[in-house]
Parts: structure tokens; C-alpha cells; sequence
């Protein structure tokens, strides 16, 4: 394992690139380079190498303090010890870095995977084994795993390591969900080969951890060829709107840069190199683009990020990426999945209903065992005669209470639950201590509700299954296949065979749009499906089938060689399952109903005050999605909705999205996925003109690579700041593909979180993350850059002054450790201070999110206020500061720098304490620092400075003089626009 991004070698030339690559940095570079030549060489060498060393310094720190990081998180990796089996069976540890393919590794209770490996045996008698893949797909659930048999029923581990069995794997890919592969053995017993075929189930990846018992794995990939690493992504660097504005902005000062020198030299005259002459002013100009910005924006990143991790209103917040926190308070639209992001994924059963009855929260009490006859109770573990032949049940009429039954039976059946005790597994189970394991929350709501009415799944191991009656009987089933459920397929099944019976029953159930096709034919299906999704419930629909003897030996011979095929292996299984799936008995339509998330609807309300736009894209069925849209009050009880239908024909198309353009400033849309393909197909453009009118969107029956299109498209025609919010690893391509991505930690797991730029705990803490701290990052790192380009403005205008005064000379006005100290340590830290303003409380920015809706203007930083710091910095440079010296000095021009450098300090320590909205303590700490530093230096640097002058009155008088001239008034003009024309945020403190 290697995450390190260079090494000893290409350390300090792969910073040096991604710090060069930059404009910025290069033009400073330039500059810097060029003292090495007579001609050009305008002051001391550390005049401009001391700030750009202190920049690369400061890069080269960070830089390798990550990059040790990671190399010891790799060398802890690699150095773990793992037990490999030997040819006699003993083990021996090795690391990490020392496994190869081919090695056979025992692998701990709670021990990490370091390799993909084949499950060979394992602890358990029954050959099972539970792992956790939640650092793989983002799930928490418990996945289970199966040994293969013939090496399971081996008694030792030398037996396992020579038995001279070989291995098939399929060539390396990053599919997680899919491995292909066979088994093949030496009969030892009898002559012949044993073949068996390897799936997923028998596959343990790495970096997930062993649940449960000891498990016996062959190394089959290791390295960059593990599932793992070939999911790994490297997503692009993320550049924040800002950063993009600073950079224009540092191409019009460098435009005025050359313009501004070519005047002088115009002027001047065009005698001797007057190319070297206008090089050099260049130079003298090139603290116009402060060297320091981006090392003052990255700390100031750094210190926002700690805030949002350390505010209290928003417990277990994560910055992910501290390059963007200013890009919370730009966001023009938030892409929201619904399930787990705006419901709380906890699924509680609502409705059953059997055809002839519906049972519904206030008649739960009626369902199942509790009220059935007892007969039927009976018929459950009943055991018929031995020698009689089972055939398919007749179609007979049946009971209410006979249908509740056979749906309850179905439901305790048709799973992938697996109940799990604390307690000893030899002992008798606990009741009180199970928990249930699954992949799905819908499932566990439906075995928790067959618990509730009488039927409690008691066990469950790789081949059978126990369900305990109310009257304390335990049921037996045998468990001869299992088809789980896939995002293509939409529906799981299970073939069980009741051991007191001999009965085989296939059970099924799935989404209702697959189920219809394969349940026999009804008038009521359709129906109660809408019904149901109206009330926003998520539905499920289950069939049975039962089979003969014969049909399903043969239906598993078909089976088992279809899994053994090492081509198409996926398309033929499914093809042999799909034979039993026909005239299936439609047993009952479930409905279960997913909780809001906590504050959902304010969180909702109060984006929508701030001008955000909010779409939910889901994979939910059309009214499910519309009841969800209504209960969380993204779309409002009394506004219109209009259902963008699905057509094919071109005509038709036309006329719906005639249709749309008559309704859409003033309607709610919601769209299904294939509609939306299809109008992105012919009508991009004006369907997303039409679509960014409407003040909601909903699209359902989404799929993952349809979010990332959404997320794309409307950053493309838009130009506005999306962020996406998800907490599954279905959304990870919506999270990463937006500008700002958000994840939520919840039931499906960390995927999406670890995926995301921010990971939040709650949907209702994106509030304060955009409206309180997004809002406050932007507008300080608005103020903080244009302060730092207004101190670097300032000194060149002066500069410009000193030249075309003193005849045009390309002399510094200031030399060495006054620009150094200049840009550093004089001005470095009140400037810096700035970073801890705030306009209003939380509180206040909580309450009127209307606040945020001016920051998508972009008024903090724009041309205009560019333009207005230029012109302060012109007056400042020119009339106050600069001219005021010159005629203020006596007859020594040292004192003209005394004056005019303490005036220049003054002043930026004044604009400072100008610019400062809400005073902290720190800001004030940080301007008694720096007049103490300058102070000394005063002191200190005699070479530059008279001290005999310093202490006179004639030099405090005229300081104080020019650095009122330059102040006073932009206080005054200040002052009388806040009593006269007062921001919004003032007017609600």
C-alpha cells in the first residue's frame, strides 16, 4: 500500500511544480530571478527572496508534514503481521507488504482483510462467516460469507493447504458486487473431479474486517489489483469560486503593471535599453500581486474549517476539504437524495393489504396468528404422510384470515435477515438479546412485524431457517436457494422446503412495476400500489409459487450449471431463474413508511428563504416521492404540480413541453429519470431554462449516473454553485461531481461521507453550515484578499509617485528589511485578524437566512469593490501619504522614509481597525503586536531610520497629520453611509 504522492527525490520538485503552475507564484518567481542579473538588480537579493521563501517554506512544511503522515498511516499497513499457512500446517506471521498471490492467510475475529481472498474455511461448523464492509461500500450491515465446501469439510489446515486444488479467477475489474470464478479438486474418496463455482459469496476484499468466528481465505489478488484499490478514485482538485476571482483579478494588476511601467517609460523616453529600464520597473511594481495571498487564504481556509469542526450547534461535523469552506456561501441550488437525506431510512411497517382486506396501523391487532383460527395455526408445522406425493396446491377460494397467514408466513420468510444473540452460540438463544442483521431497513422492519404478530424469525444459518409459532413451536425450513436482490433485478426470491411437509415453496418479492409481470393476473394490484405510494409509502409486492419435486431438480441442475459457466456466467443464471418466475400467486402489497429526518421541513424553509433552490433526485416511484415532496414542505400543500408525463412520440414531446414552458415560474415539477433522458436527449437546453424557473424539482426514479448528469449539466448551463447531499454510496458520483459535496452519516453507512468535501450527522445541520459559517467564510475571505491586495496596491502606487518625481529612476522607494518586514511581520497579523469578523451573530443569521440570498450576487468581491480599493489606495499612496512626506521631510530624505514608512504602517493598521465589523479580543492582541514589533524595529534598524529624528516632535506631529488625512476621511465617508444608506445585516442586530 502506497498513498504517498512523491518521494525523496521528486519531493521538492513536485512541490516546487504545484506551486509554480500558479500565475501567482510564477510571476513572483520571475521577478525574483531576475536580481541575479546586474542590469535588473534594483536592491538586496532577500528584497523579494525572503517573502517568496517564506511562502515556499511555509508550502514545503505542510506539504511534508501530510506527506509524513501518510507515510507512517502506509508503513502501519504494511508492517501489520498476518499468519500464513505452511505445507505442514503451522503458520508463521508475515507482513502486510510480504503477501503474494497464492498464499493461504488465517485471518482473526475483528482482524482487517490485506488481500482479496477466496473463503476456503472458516470457524464455523457451518462454514459461514460475517464480515464488515463499511470502509468498502459505505454499509454497515454484516455481509455473510461462504467457505467452499470441499475444502470446509477438510479437518486441518494442511489437509486444506496440499490438497492440490487450483483456482479460476476472473481478470481484475472494480466491480464490487461481481466476481467470477471455479473451484476444482481431485476427488480423494473416488475417482474424478470435484468443480465447483465461485461467486461473490465466497469472496472476502480487502480493507474489510472478519464480524465473526476465523476465517481461512486464499490469496487470489493483492496490491493495486485488489477491489479496494481499483475503486479507489482520485477526484479532481477543487477550485472555489473565490479563487477563480482572485486570479482575474491578479491578471488585471498585472495588465496594470505593464501598462504603468510602459507609461514611464513612454514619458521617460524611449533612449538607451529602454527595455532593461522598463524591466526594471516591473520589479519595483511587482508587489502590486502580494506574494503572500494565497499562503493568507490557505491559513484563513484552515481556520474556518476548524470553526465548522468545532461548533457545538452541529456535533460531529467533518471538513473533508479545507481548500473550499468559502464555496458554503455561494450555493445557488442543493441536490438532495430523499431516502436517508431528507427520511431518517428507519422503516416502519404501515399497510398490508391481501386483496379482499387492507390492515392498517389502528388494526394491526387483527393480523395473523393472534386472530386466526387455530386450524391454520396448525397447517404451519403439520406433518402430512411420508409416502404421499407433493403436488402444487389446487386454486381454491380461501379464507381472509388463510391469505393473512400465507402473506405473514411469506413475509418471515422471503429475507435476507439474520438474527444474532451476544450470547454463547451453543447455548440456547436469547429472545431479549437478538438484533437483526441485514442489508436492507426494509427488511428488518418486515421481520420486525412478523415478530410483533406472532411469527418470530429464531434462526438462521447457511442452509436452514427457524421461525417460532405463538404457542412456542418452532417451524423448520430448509433453505435450498437464494436469489438476492440486485438494483437491475428490483426483487429477491427464496426456494425453502418445510422440513415437517416436504413442501418446496418459492417465495418472491420485489418492486411493483417487476412483480406485475410475474404475478398472475389481478384487478387490484395497480390500484392499491398508487394508493399507497400517495401516502408515501414505500411498497413491496409478494408472490409464492409452489413447486414439485421434479420441477425443481431440474430447475437446479439447470441452476448449478449455469453458475459453473466462466462466460456470461451472470446472463445464463439469471435467464434460469427467470423460468420459475411466471404465474406466481400474489400474496399481499406491503407498505412501509421512511421518517422524516429531524428539522427537515425548517432546514427546508429556511434554504428556500436564503434564494437556494432545492431538487430531490430519487430512485422512488412517482407518488411516493410527490407525498414526500409535500410532507417535508419542499413543495407547499397549496402550489400547483405539474407531472412532466412520459411520451414517445416527437409531436407529443412538443406538446408537454409546450406544456411546461405555460406553467413553470409558478409550478413545483416532477419528472421521472426516463422522461428526463429523453428531454436532455431533444431539449436540453430549453428544458433546463424551463426547469431553473420552477421553484422545486423532483425527479424519481433516478439512478446514480442520472444524479451526476443533474449535478453536471446544471453547473454547465448554469454557471451557479451546486451542492449535492447524499448518505449513501449511491450518491457518491452526484456528491463528487458537484462543487461543494455533503455527506450524512447514517444507516447506509460512511461512503458517502468519506466521499464528501463536508460530512454532517443531521440534514438540519446544513442550515449553520451554509447560512452561519459558509456566509461568514466568504465574506472574510472577500475582505481579507482585497485588504491584502489593497496593502500591496498602496506601496506601488507610492512607488510610481517616488519614480516620476525623482526623474523617472528605477530606484526602490524602500529597501531591504522594510519591504521584507512590510509584507510580513509589520502588517502580517491584523491583516491576518480578519479572519475572525462577523457582520451578525449566528443567531441573527439563523433567523433571516434572507441574509444569505445577497452573497449569490457576489458583492463582496467584485469589480466594483476592486475598483474602490484601488481608488483608496490611489488617494492613500498618492495625496496623503506620499506627497504628504515630500513636502513635510526637511532637507535629509531619510526622514522622508521615517515619515512616509511609520504613515504607511499607521495606516494599515487604521484600515484594519476600519475594515473590522465585530472586534475580538485577538484582533485586538494582534494590533498591540504589531505596533510593539515596529516599534522595535524603530529601533533596531538605524540604517534606515534617524533616531534622533524618531524621538523629536517634529516627527510625531507629521505622522500623525498625514496618517489623519489618510484615514479621517474614508472614517467619515464610512461613518455617514452607515447612518445614511445602513447594510441590511445592520438593521437587525
Amino acid at each position: 500500500i502506497c498513498n504517498q504522492k512523491y518521494n525523496i527525490i521528486t519531493f521538492v520538485p513536485g512541490v516546487l511544480y504545484n506551486q509554480f503552475k500558479f500565475f501567482l507564484n510564477l510571476y513572483f518567481l520571475i521577478m525574483a530571478c531576475s536580481q541575479f542579473i546586474p542590469s535588473l538588480k534594483i536592491g538586496f537579493l532577500y528584497t523579494y527572496w525572503a517573502p517568496l521563501g517564506f511562502v515556499l517554506s511555509v508550502t514545503l512544511i505542510r506539504e511534508a508534514y501530510d506527506e509524513w503522515k501518510r507515510y507512517h498511516r502506509d508503513k502501519e499497513i504494511n508492517s501489520t503481521r498476518y499468519k500464513k499457512v505452511q505445507s505442514d500446517g503451522s503458520s508463521r506471521y508475515i507482513a502486510s507488504s510480504q503477501i503474494k498471490v497464492s498464499d493461504v492467510l488465517i485471518i482473526e475475529k475483528d482482524q482487517r482483510v490485506p488481500a482479496d481472498l477466496i473463503l476456503l474455511k472458516s470457524s464455523e461448523k457451518n462454514g459461514t462467516c460475517f464480515i464488515r464492509t463499511d470502509q468498502l461500500d459505505g454499509e454497515t450491515d454484516w455481509k455473510l460469507k461462504l467457505a467452499v465446501p470441499s475444502t470446509q469439510s477438510m479437518d486441518n489446515h494442511a489437509a486444506v493447504v496440499n490438497c492440490g486444488a487450483h483456482v479460476y479467477a476472473d481478470k481484475p475489474h472494480n466491480d464490487i458486487h461481481s466476481f467470477i470464478g471455479s473451484f476444482t479438486m481431485t476427488n480423494p474418496s473416488r475417482p474424478g473431479v470435484i468443480e465447483e463455482s465461485l461467486s461473490i459469496e465466497n469472496a472476502l476484499w480487502a480493507n474489510t474486517v472478519v464480524a465473526s468466528g476465523t476465517a481461512v481465505g486464499l490469496v487470489v489478488y493483492t496490491g493495486k489489483h485488489t477491489r479496494s484499490v481499483m475503486n479507489t478514485s482520485h477526484p479532481s482538485t477543487l477550485c472555489g469560486l473565490i479563487v477563480l476571482e482572485i486570479n482575474f483579478l491578479t491578471k488585471i494588476l498585472f495588465t496594470a503593471v505593464m501598462v504603468l511601467s510602459f507609461a514611464l517609460i513612454a514619458i521617460k523616453g524611449f533612449d538607451g535599453p529602454w527595455y532593461r529600464y522598463m524591466f526594471r520597473f516591473v520589479i519595483l511594481f511587482s508587489y502590486i500581486i502580494p506574494i503572500s495571498l494565497r499562503v493568507n487564504l490557505d491559513m484563513g481556509k484552515a481556520v474556518y474549517s476548524w470553526f465548522i469542526q468545532k461548533d457545538a450547534s452541529i456535533p460531529g461535523t467533518t471538513v473533508r476539504c479545507s481548500t473550499i469552506p468559502e464555496e458554503l456561501g455561494r450555493i445557488d441550488y442543493v441536490l438532495s437524495d430523499k431516502t436517508g437525506t431528507l427520511t431518517q431510512n428507519e422503516m416502519i411497517f404501515k399497510r398490508l393489504h391481501i386483496g379482499t382486506v387492507a390492515y392498517g396501523v389502528d388494526t394491526m391487532d387483527e393480523v395473523g396468528f393472534y386472530s386466526a383460527p387455530k386450524e391454520e395455526l396448525v397447517d404451519l408445522n403439520s406433518t402430512p404422510s411420508r409416502n404421499k406425493k407433493v403436488k402444487a396446491t389446487p386454486k381454491i377460494r380461501k379464507s381472509s384470515h388463510t391469505k393473512t397467514v400465507e402473506a405473514v408466513k411469506a413475509l418471515a420468510i422471503c429475507h435476507n435477515v439474520t438474527p444474532v444473540y451476544e450470547c454463547d452460540s451453543d447455548s440456547s438463544p436469547q429472545l431479549e438479546s437478538k438484533v437483526y442483521q441485514a442489508s436492507s431497513p426494509d427488511e428488518i422492519a418486515l421481520v420486525k412485524w412478523t415478530e410483533l404478530v406472532g411469527l418470530t424469525l429464531y434462526k438462521r444459518d447457511l442452509n436452514s431457517m427457524q421461525l417460532m409459532l405463538p404457542n412456542q413451536e418452532v417451524a423448520n425450513y430448509s433453505m435450498l436457494q437464494i436469489f438476492p436482490f440486485t438494483s437491475e433485478s428490483k426483487r429477491m426470491g427464496i426456494i425453502v422446503k418445510e422440513e415437517s411437509s416436504g413442501e418446496i415453496i418459492f417465495y418472491m418479492k420485489g418492486a411493483d412495476t417487476v412483480m406485475a409481470k410475474i404475478v398472475e393476473f389481478n384487478d387490484w394490484l395497480s390500484e392499491e400500489c398508487d394508493n399507497m405510494a400517495r401516502e408515501g409509502l414505500r411498497t413491496l409486492v409478494v408472490g409464492k409459487r409452489i413447486l414439485t419435486q421434479d420441477v425443481y431438480y431440474d430447475f437446479e441442475r439447470r441452476y448449478l450449471q449455469a453458475k459453473l459457466s466462466l462466460t456470461d456466467r451472470a446472463l445464463k443464471v439469471t435467464a434460469v431463474i427467470e423460468t420459475l418466475e411466471r404465474d406466481l400467486e400474489l400474496l399481499c402489497v406491503t407498505g412501509v413508511e421512511d421518517q422524516l429526518q429531524i428539522d427537515v421541513r425548517p432546514t427546508l424553509e429556511m434554504l428556500g428563504n436564503a434564494g437556494i433552490r432545492v431538487w430531490m433526485l430519487t430512485g422512488d416511484k412517482l407518488e411516493t416521492a410527490m407525498c414526500i415532496a409535500k410532507s417535508s414542505c419542499l413543495v407547499s400543500r397549496d402550489q400547483d404540480i405539474h407531472v412532466f408525463e412520459q411520451v414517445g412520440c416527437v409531436n407529443r414531446r412538443c406538446k408537454r413541453l409546450n406544456a411546461f414552458r405555460r406553467r413553470a415560474p409558478d409550478t413545483a415539477l416532477i419528472i421521472r429519470g426516463s422522461s428526463l433522458d429523453i428531454c436532455l436527449q431533444y431539449y436540453a437546453i430549453e428544458f433546463v431554462e424551463l426547469a431553473c424557473q420552477c421553484p422545486a424539482v423532483v425527479v424519481c426514479r433516478c439512478s446514480p449516473t442520472q444524479k451526476a448528469q443533474i449535478v453536471t449539466l446544471l453547473r454547465n448551463h448554469t454557471g451557479k454553485r451546486i451542492c449535492a447531499v447524499g448518505d449513501g454510496g449511491n450518491d457518491v458520483s452526484m456528491i463528487q461531481a458537484a462543487d461543494c459535496g455533503l455527506g450524512i452519516v447514517g444507516k447506509e453507512g460512511k461512503q458517502a461521507s468519506l466521499a464528501a468535501d463536508f460530512s454532517v450527522t443531521q440534514f438540519c445541520h446544513i442550515g449553520p453550515l451554509l447560512m452561519v459559517h459558509g456566509r461568514n467564510s466568504y465574506k472574510r475571505s472577500a475582505s481579507l484578499s482585497q485588504f491584502i491586495i489593497h496593502r500591496g496596491l498602496i506601496i506601488s502606487v507610492m512607488q510610481a509617485v517616488f519614480s516620476s518625481i525623482f526623474y523617472f529612476s528605477s530606484v526602490p522607494l524602500y529597501q531591504g528589511y522594510l519591504m521584507v518586514g512590510y509584507t510580513t511581520i509589520f502588517t502580517m497579523f491584523p491583516v491576518f485578524s480578519l479572519v475572525l469578523d462577523q457582520d451578525v451573530s449566528p443567531s441573527v443569521a439563523l433567523r433571516f437566512p434572507e441574509l444569505y440570498h445577497e452573497l449569490h450576487k457576489g458583492r463582496s468581491l467584485s469589480l466594483k469593490t476592486f475598483l474602490l480599493w484601488v481608488l483608496i489606495s490611489v488617494y492613500q499612496g498618492i495625496w496623503a501619504i506620499m506627497y504628504g512626506a515630500l513636502l513635510l521631510f526637511d532637507t535629509e530624505f531619510i526622514h522622508a522614509v521615517s515619515i512616509s514608512f511609520t504613515s504607511l504602517i499607521f495606516t494599515e493598521l487604521l484600515m484594519v481597525a476600519l475594515t473590522i465589523r465585530t472586534w475580538h479580543w485577538l484582533m485586538l492582541a494582534c494590533e498591540g503586536i504589531s505596533l510593539a514589533i515596529y516599534f522595535a524595529a524603530l529601533a533596531v534598524l538605524k540604517e534606515y531610520f534617524d533616531p534622533a529624528f524618531l524621538v523629536s516632535v517634529d516627527y510625531v506631529w507629521r505622522v500623525v497629520v498625514i496618517t489623519s488625512i489618510s484615514c479621517l476621511p474614508l472614517a467619515i465617508i464610512k461613518y455617514l453611509k452607515k447612518r445614511l444608506s445602513p447594510p441590511m445585516y445592520s438593521k437587525l442586530d
